[in-house]
């Protein structure tokens, strides 16, 4: 049974009780008694003693180690927490300008700044093309190298030229969104992927070998093995980047396909899907054709009864609450790939049933479970709210 820790009244009472029976005739219970001020000192002392034999006793397993014990624990697994990434890194944004000198341009390496202060910096030369010239950017890393999720932003968002340049306004948008900014992994991202290697060792090429390969890569939150996808001799690696892609809804960027260096198979991957395979390619089997695919969306929509008395919050909740259980139990493979594709509607139910106010509500539809089928994520559609 867990040991029960003593809070800092207890002790108190201890020691006062201690001091009490010990020298014959003292009172550890007067006010201004010395005993008594010793004693609620060793008290406190002791409290704290305790207090670190609790976080001594966290960080000593990896279940409950938190920073860099957590990482510590991980290292031994060769898990490692991810870098922050700024948004732009891996597909470069584009921010516009309104230009009237056909021969002015904006240099490699310009600042730009955002409406509420993040600074990019350009990465490509900006040309005049008719009445307007367009740019490559990226968002700056902070100086502690922490986060980089502030860099994603989208389409329309206004920018400014951090020097003026003649024959070019000043403000222009963003034409093409910048996507792929995270902030450094935390604790709550590190621990299943430490522990998923903890429970998995490697197999020399085990389906769960080829998830722990993906998850290594900066970026992917979740990954799906299907041996034999696309035919023997082959591995289908399917991925997600939720954080770093959130505006394209999590789906991984780019061409489905093989690493760079891979032979015997077309085409090459692009974007964050030539990053996995890249990873993954001399990690593999030597005779693996590994394939790093995007899931396409399976959308479902939902028709809710019962939603009369539902305020703007409990529908936003209960959309949240359904969206928690796509990502939780949602999968591109399906039974018969050897992976349970299924997402229950108990499950969907008893979500929102955990929300306040949502008594009474019956989903109308879909009827039944949410069957997946190979290649697809099932991904929420639009919510009707029927009285």
């Amino acid at each position: 049974m867990p040991f029960a820790r003593p809070t800092l009244t207890q002790l108190r009472a201890q020691v006062a009780a201690d001091i009490q029976a010990s020298p014959n005739g003292s009172d550890p219970l007067l006010r201004f008694s010395a005993l008594k001020v010793l004693g609620t000192a060793l008290a406190g002392l002791a409290n704290l003693q305790y207090g670190y034999t609790d976080w001594v006793s966290l960080q000593s397993n990896p279940f409950t180690a938190t920073e860099e014990f957590l990482e510590a624990w991980a290292a031994l697994k060769g898990i490692y927490r991810e870098a922050a990434t700024q948004a732009g890194s891996v597909t470069p944004g584009q921010v516009t300008f309104p230009a009237s000198s056909s021969t002015a341009s904006i240099p490699i390496g310009s600042p730009l700044t955002r409406g509420d202060g993040v600074a990019f910096t350009t990465t490509s030369l900006g040309v005049v093309v008719g009445n307007s010239v367009t740019v490559n950017a990226v968002a700056n890393a902070d100086p502690t190298g922490l986060t980089g999720a502030f860099g994603n932003c989208a389409v329309g968002t206004v920018m400014n030229l951090g020097t003026a340049i003649a024959g070019i306004s000043s403000t222009g948008s963003v034409t093409t969104a910048f996507t792929g900014g995270a902030d450094v992994e935390i604790d709550a991202s590190l621990r299943p992927r430490m522990l998923f290697a903890y429970q998995n060792p490697p197999q020399g090429g085990a389906v769960k070998d080829y998830i722990t390969w993906a998850s290594e890569v900066n970026g992917v939150t979740r990954a799906w093995c299907n041996a034999n996808g696309f035919g023997a001799g082959t591995v289908v690696v399917y991925t997600m980047f939720d954080v770093t892609e959130a505006l394209n809804g999590g789906f991984p960027q780019g061409v489905n396909g093989v690493a760079t260096l891979e032979t015997r198979g077309t085409p090459t991957a692009t974007l964050d899907l030539l990053t996995v395979a890249n990873w993954i390619y001399p990690l593999r089997p030597a005779t693996a054709l590994v394939w790093s695919v995007a899931p396409m969306q399976q959308v479902v929509n939902f028709t809710i009864s019962g939603t009369a008395s539902f305020s703007a919050a409990t529908k936003a909740a209960i959309q949240s609450a359904i969206s928690g259980i796509f990502v939780l139990y949602g999968s591109p493979l399906s039974t018969t790939a050897g992976q349970n594709g299924t997402i229950y509607l108990s499950y969907i139910e008893s979500a929102i049933a955990a929300i306040s106010g949502t008594q009474g509500f019956v989903i109308a539809a879909p009827t039944g479970n949410i069957v997946g089928t190979t290649g697809q994520l099932p991904v929420l559609g639009t919510i009707t709210w029927n009285p």
